[in-house]
């Protein structure tokens, strides 16, 4: 063995790479599981399953997150609106990461790369909406530098209860 050997510590950070359309199926997999009335407005999807991409999700709005060579995250990642007004804006319309990947920095590693490909599109500003009792999600994105904007309460009804809607934003020109 030689001398200068080290045993690395910790995991090994996830690869990020853009999604494929390839990908759809783990994709749709990955949401079904991590599937949660604490993350999303939507019934938990009941077979037979629609397919993860159609013409308002393309493979090009994606990064994916993989580890040990498989899909462990993905983001979602779009223009806030088609307004040319508006095009320095991306906005985060979802990220997952699969429960065994959590807690392995690949969230974190998805919104940084995320933050990279809105800057390569010339954007200035990132934004997203997560829901009032997300706080894991609320946590992270806060120490991310995203600050809550703006509060819809009560958007959502969700399991009876009425759930607030956060819009959270940050700058992109301090990274």
């Amino acid at each position: 063995m030689p001398e200068s050997y080290i045993e690395p510590s910790g995991p090994t950070p996830p690869l990020i790479r853009p999604a494929r359309r390839s990908d759809g199926e783990a994709l749709g997999e990955l949401t079904r599981d991590a599937w949660s009335p604490l993350h999303s407005v939507q019934p938990r999807p009941t077979p037979p399953y629609a397919p993860f991409y159609d013409e308002q999700h393309e493979p090009e709005h994606y990064l994916v997150a993989e580890a040990d060579g498989e899909v462990v995250g993905f983001i979602r990642l779009v223009p806030a609106t088609s307004l040319a007004c508006n095009s320095h804006v991306r906005q985060i319309q979802g990220l997952e990461v699969a429960e065994a990947a959590r807690g392995r920095g690949v969230a974190r590693a998805l919104l940084h790369a995320a933050y990279d490909a809105s800057r390569r599109q010339g954007a200035t500003r990132i934004t997203l909406r997560v829901l009032g009792h997300n706080a894991p999600a609320r946590a992270l994105y806060a120490a991310e530098g995203f600050a809550v904007e703006g509060v819809l309460p009560g958007e959502f009804l969700l399991d009876g209860a009425h759930v607030d809607d956060v819009l959270m934003g940050r700058t992109l020109l301090d990274r």
